[in-house]
């Protein structure tokens, strides 16, 4: 695919995780830029190495690396690449990718609080303690400068920096206003809603609400006219506007079933996440946990539910006024 200024090429590399493969895009301009890195594993380098070569490009052409977000699926094989001089991000992956001596202590004591607050069981909160471990997924790199709402990107003028935090505080969409073309990192998939993900308040100390933002982020493309989206995973699509409106909906309904729980009996958020995740909500409850929380958010900006605490844990309610 050839954009006005720059040859776009799509790479697509495996990963280990439920979501499945990622893609990665190639920019040919000025400079040779990579946006995303996949994963950190030697199958992801030998299969991004060969579709390199097939655009007769070699890992040591690249000299730039801009990320979409700090997900461990799109970081991984910036460590492998020998000639980058440049590896921009959005300020909000800093701490994710400089884990400085207090990061792990900061991410475990936050959680700690947060499940608790919620009503997640002690035997869950136990497994914390692993979290340091799982850092090991990420590879080691320093970024090099940060980009944020409408910047370019070096070497690459006609990609301008969209902000869409939700999925990760951190997420920026890259978009070329001649031709109308996303890259799209997380933020807009074609078969899935991502999960709008609970993070650490990093650059604050008030928990960010990021279901919340990840709707605004959605919102936000309205004043775009996108044309086709590269997305991280799944197939490339040119009914963006449509897919949004769907997201929109979905989450609204989600929000209406949460709704019910809520009118039924007075919970805490683990009670909710329990009904609207039955088969998933004990493995994956970092995941079942931000949606719910997310859902309870949404809930509570529009006045149809109040939180009260009770030894400790916040219980929702509806409003008298819904």
């Amino acid at each position: 695919m050839k954009t006005i200024k720059d040859s776009l090429y799509t790479i697509t590399v495996p990963t280990p995780y439920a979501v499945g493969d990622v893609h990665l895009y190639v920019l040919k301009g000025e400079r040779i830029t990579l946006i995303d890195a996949g994963v950190r594993s030697d199958e992801a380098w030998e299969a991004f190495r060969s579709q390199l070569a097939g655009y007769d490009l070699r890992p040591e052409d690249i000299s730039q690396v801009v990320l979409t977000h700090h997900h461990p699926d799109h970081v991984g094989l910036v460590e492998y690449l020998p000639n980058v001089k440049q590896c921009l991000a959005h300020r909000a992956a800093s701490p994710w990718i400089d884990r400085d001596d207090r990061f792990s202590s900061r991410y475990v004591s936050f959680f700690e609080e947060f499940y608790r607050k919620n009503g997640v069981p002690e035997a869950l909160i136990d497994k914390l303690g692993e979290a340091p471990e799982k850092l090991k997924e990420f590879p080691v790199f320093t970024l090099t400068g940060t980009l944020k709402e409408g910047e370019t990107i070096p070497g690459h003028s006609d990609w301008e920096v969209i902000e869409t935090p939700g999925h990760a505080q951190s997420h920026i969409s890259l978009f070329s206003k001649e031709d109308g073309v996303m890259i799209g990192g997380d933020h807009l998939l074609y078969h899935i809603s991502p999960n709008p993900i609970i993070e650490p308040p990093f650059h604050g100390n008030e928990r960010t609400r990021p279901l919340i933002q990840y709707r605004d982020s959605l919102k936000k493309l309205f004043r775009y006219n996108v044309k086709e989206v590269m997305p991280g995973h799944g197939p490339r699509f040119n009914n963006a506007e449509e897919i949004i409106r769907k997201r929109l909906s979905q989450q609204e309904e989600r929000a209406d079933k949460v709704y019910s729980i809520i009118e039924d009996q007075p919970s805490h958020s683990f009670d909710i996440s329990r009904k609207l995740f039955p088969r998933q909500y004990k493995k994956q409850y970092p995941l079942t946990m931000s949606e719910t929380v997310g859902q309870l958010d949404f809930l509570e900006e529009r006045g149809k539910i109040y939180r009260e605490r009770s030894k400790g844990v916040d219980f929702y309610f509806i409003s008298e006024e819904s």
